[in-house]
C-alpha cells in the first residue's frame, strides 16, 4: 500500500494534479481523502486544498 499527497492553493490545480496522477498510475485506488482549509493573513484569505490517495502499486 502507498500514499500520494497533494496540496494546492486553488481547487482547479488540485483537480489537475490528481487527474494527472490517476491517469499515469498503475495499480488500484483504495481510497481518496479530500480536505479544505482557510486561514487569514492580514486582509488576505489563504486557501489550502489537499487530497490523499491511498493505492496499491
Amino acid at each position: 500500500m502507498k500514499v500520494k499527497l497533494f496540496d494546492e492553493s486553488h481547487e482547479k490545480d488540485l483537480e489537475e494534479q490528481v487527474n494527472k496522477f490517476l491517469s499515469e498510475m498503475t495499480g488500484e485506488v483504495i481510497d481518496i481523502k479530500f480536505s479544505t482549509a482557510i486561514s487569514m493573513f492580514g486582509e488576505e484569505q489563504i486557501y489550502c486544498f489537499t487530497a490523499m490517495i491511498i493505492y496499491t502499486s
